[in-house]
């Protein structure tokens, strides 16, 4: 079973593929940045998640931060990218960005 994530983001992710992305992120970025995102990308997200907007601008700055830092690995790349935008555009909406 599949996570769908608000906003853009075509196609379910399975929690392990988020777990991994997790993984990735934890390389690329500080522990105080990670640790922000511990809760959603550390293995134990428990849907449905409702995140409010100014969360989810917080989180997707840093996974825009993580995106475009060269150590992380191309697929995880794209992948980080493709929730930053999503996020962002939830917090433009004024929107929570929904994880079911």
């Amino acid at each position: 079973m599949g996570i769908d994530i608000s906003h853009g983001v075509r196609g379910s992710r399975s929690a392990t593929t988020i777990a991994n992305l997790g993984s990735q992120l934890a390389h690329v970025l500080p522990s105080r940045e990670w640790n922000t995102l511990r809760p959603y990308f550390g293995g134990r997200v428990r849907c449905p998640v409702s995140i409010p907007p100014i969360e989810a601008r917080t989180i997707g700055q840093l996974l825009l931060l993580a995106g475009r830092d060269p150590r992380m690995p191309g697929e995880w790349q794209k992948l980080a990218l493709i929730l930053c935008d999503s996020a962002h555009r939830a917090y433009n909406a004024g929107e929570n960005w929904e994880w079911s």
